[in-house]
């Protein structure tokens, strides 16, 4: 059997900084059948100064255009108490929680909730301390790899590692949203694989073709962005799938994975069944007497449901008849 992929609804920014949204969506990941509902927690004035402006697609999703990113991320900034209700509502619902820490002491606060590994965005590929920091935590990491070289995920990966992180997983990712699909380079996942650790991809195009089609070039982690209602203001919101478009993502995702297999080539039982009947074996095309040479001047290839098969043709031709055959009797070595 193939691995079991690990799903990761992304709610990120889209419960717009309310608690009551921030549980719904925990409901509809948890119906969609996920394995995980991750948020983003953060201090704003740990991560972004009074003036930095808006990213393209940010300015292009909010309705409020004249803001700061500051303000932008401050609105949407949800309390560590507020989380601790998040995760106990994960835990009654029976769906992993996780969120995504963007400086230390949200680190911190997110690994006494008992996360079972640190979500990195990509955002943090080429930030070496705040890597120094997590690794040092030693769990689990999986990072996400949007905006960045090679060079600068395989440093990424390195200074995690040296720095104590358990283990790494990569997911390639393509920061914009939405993402359009000549921007994906879904090929570049592979090329991660050249670090030896797990891979994975996080999805912001508009459908959900593109995970299906990582997982069937052997992603092993698949993240991806979900709303309520993409028609909310908001940053993410228009890059994000509905629940019903999440769910049909994971219906597709454990089809896929029921597709892919072991790997071994191999008739299983229901074809060995119709290849009783359909697979051609050797019958006489005419009368042959006993000791007559078995050739293609009486030998032919139908469905019938015994005899020899037709893969030993080379083998029976050549050789002299057991016995005497009618026209379409199988073909048979011995009595």
């Amino acid at each position: 059997m193939s691995k079991r992929v690990y799903i990761i609804a992304e709610a990120g920014v889209n419960h717009n900084g309310r608690l009551d949204l921030a549980l719904k969506l925990c409901d509809a990941a948890k119906e969609a059948g996920v394995d995980a509902v991750k948020f983003q927690t953060w201090k704003t004035e740990k991560i972004v100064t009074r003036t930095a402006e808006l990213a393209t697609y940010q300015h292009e999703n909010i309705s409020d255009k004249e803001q700061s990113q500051y303000d932008m991320l401050k609105a949407l900034e949800l309390s560590y108490n507020n989380f601790r209700i998040i995760k106990q509502y994960c835990d009654e619902i029976g769906i992993q929680f996780l969120s995504t820490p963007d400086e230390e002491e949200s680190l911190d606060f997110l690994i006494s909730l008992g996360i079972p590994f640190i979500k990195l965005g990509s955002g943090d590929v080429t930030n070496i301390p705040f890597l120094r920091i997590v690794g040092s935590r030693k769990m689990d990491v999986i990072l996400s790899t949007g905006m960045s070289y090679l060079s600068d995920v395989d440093l990424a990966y390195r200074t995690l590692i040296e720095a104590g992180a358990k283990t790494v997983a990569i997911l390639h990712c393509t920061t914009n949203y939405p993402c359009p699909m000549e921007e994906v380079n879904l090929a570049a996942m592979n090329t991660l694989q050249s670090l030896g650790c797990k891979i994975g991809y996080s999805d912001h195009t508009m459908g959900i073709e593109v995970p299906v089609a990582a997982v069937a070039r052997g992603a092993e982690i698949i993240e991806k962005h979900f709303t309520l209602d993409k028609t909310m203001d908001g940053p993410d919101h228009k890059a994000s799938l509905e629940p019903q478009e999440l769910k049909a993502m994971v219906d597709s995702i454990r089809n896929l994975e029921k597709a892919l297999g072991d790997g071994v080539k191999r008739p299983n039982k229901s074809e060995r069944e119709i290849s009783k009947i359909v697979l051609k074996r050797l019958v006489a095309s005419r009368e042959i007497k006993k000791g007559d040479t078995l050739s293609a001047d009486n030998m032919d290839l139908k469905r019938v449901d015994r005899g020899i098969s037709a893969i030993h043709w080379d083998l029976v031709s050549g050789t002299a008849a057991i016995k005497d055959f009618e026209q379409d009797e199988p073909i048979v070595l011995s009595i």
